[in-house]
């Protein structure tokens, strides 16, 4: 596992990628739009930090081609990789999705299940961070509490789309709420896969 005293490229550019999708989620979580253009610049910004993402992931691939010896296994390095890269995927999914939809407001729903997100990516980058200090019970803490936020999400949008189907009469509204909480709860489940692949890899390495 990775050590505080010896940085090395690739523990750099994991810490880079929770990085920027933590403060990609925190920007999802705190942004309260009052206008339908508000949307626009939302998704835009969600955008730039997806790209940005993509730009490291590419980073890490040329890094594993060029190193013959790895602090872990590469599969298990692209694979982390490409689960933190999921997560911003669906970030970015889930922001052009408000935009097609015309969602001007974030209602209290919308407002939670992002809430619950942005601590999931919290706990995604402490583990991450503590890979450095081969800290692995404390990893676990943090992958079952990404879990929590997980569970919560899904509880969040069962009783979003029960509501959903008993109360609007407008069947364009419908799809279009249906839509963006099921882009939000497939934020979740790709935290979810990020901590599996945490515990994957503290297993291995334990």
């Amino acid at each position: 596992m990775f050590s505080r005293n010896k940085k090395d490229q690739f523990g750099e550019l994991l810490q880079d990628m929770t990085v920027n999708l933590q403060e990609a989620a925190a920007y999802f979580s705190s942004f309260s739009p009052e206008k339908l253009e508000d949307i626009t610049v939302f998704s835009e910004t969600i955008n730039n930090y997806e790209s940005k993402g993509d730009k490291m992931v590419y980073q890490m691939i040329v890094a594993l081609n060029d190193t013959f010896i790895t602090p872990i296994e590469r599969e298990d390095m692209l694979e982390l990789t490409n689960r933190i890269d999921d997560v911003l995927d669906a970030m970015e999914k889930a922001a052009l999705s408000f935009e097609i939809c015309h969602l001007s407001k974030f209602n209290d729903v919308i407002t939670k299940m992002a809430t619950e997100i942005s601590g999931a990516t919290q706990e995604i980058a402490s583990a991450v961070d503590c890979m450095f200090t081969k800290n692995l019970k404390v990893i676990n803490t943090h992958s079952k509490k990404i879990k929590r936020h997980e569970s919560k999400c899904d509880d969040l949008y069962r009783e979003a789309l029960l509501a959903l189907f008993q109360e609007e009469e407008d069947p364009i509204r419908l799809i279009r709420y249906k839509t963006v909480y099921e882009n939000l709860e497939e934020i979740a489940n790709f935290c979810e896969d990020v901590s599996k692949t945490l515990n994957s890899i503290v297993m291995k390495n334990a």
